[in-house]
């Protein structure tokens, strides 16, 4: 028998709840309950922005720098800025140090010029990235970073999910541990320990194969 010859499965928002509620021994139609699995399907995303770096989620951002600027806001979607280079004058590019708060804090002059060497992120609602030294933009132009986005939010029910088909099985089940709940509370345990489960495997998995 011949196998399909596509690879193109990606489950729609509204098939992703079916699939949870179906886990729980539940099958639902009602607006509210489709509205309350959506809301819990936005906050399993936005706990998986405290479990690591996503690596379909690492974008990158080139912001011209400006004479003696110190501070620089971050895309809106911004979660955290994971490495920067700077370039300067003959094209060439520098690297630039990720400091903390403390060493930040701790420079006595700020927006002393030049070539700049280190940043630091201040980790508000929306991430700012600011530079020492300051920008000399006679010696340096431009700043190139990588950044870690927030998973794009779950919208209409007829969407598919912000992520790689890697996912597609840890996405169901912890929506399905979610809803437990608040409807089966005694599948709770069970749940969450297939959750945990295929979660691991997922982000053991999302990792770069090169050498150490």
């Amino acid at each position: 028998m011949a196998s399909s010859g596509t690879t193109s499965f990606n489950p729609s928002i509204d098939e992703v709840i079916e699939e949870a509620y179906e886990r729980c021994g539940v099958r639902t139609n009602s607006g509210y309950d489709l509205k309350s699995a959506r809301r819990s399907l936005n906050l399993l995303f936005s706990e998986w922005g405290n479990r690591g770096i996503n690596l379909w989620k690492v974008k990158s951002k080139t912001e011209t720098l400006v004479n003696n600027q110190v501070t620089y806001n971050t895309p809106s979607d911004c979660n955290d800025v994971l490495e920067a280079v700077v370039t300067v004058s003959g094209g060439n590019q520098q690297t630039l140090t990720k400091i903390s708060r403390s060493e930040y804090i701790a420079i006595p002059n700020k927006t002393q010029a030049g070539t700049p060497s280190q940043y630091y992120v201040d980790r508000q609602l929306t991430p700012t990235i600011s530079l020492y030294l300051a920008p000399d933009t006679s010696a340096v132009t431009n700043i190139f970073y990588y950044y870690l986005a927030r998973i794009e939010d779950v919208g209409a029910y007829t969407n598919t999910a912000d992520m790689p088909f890697r996912f597609f099985p840890c996405m169901v089940s912890g929506l399905a541990f979610y809803l437990s709940q608040k409807i089966a509370p005694d599948r709770i345990q069970a749940l969450k320990l297939l959750y945990e489960d295929e979660l691991k495997r997922a982000l053991e998995e999302d990792g770069q194969r090169t050498s150490v």
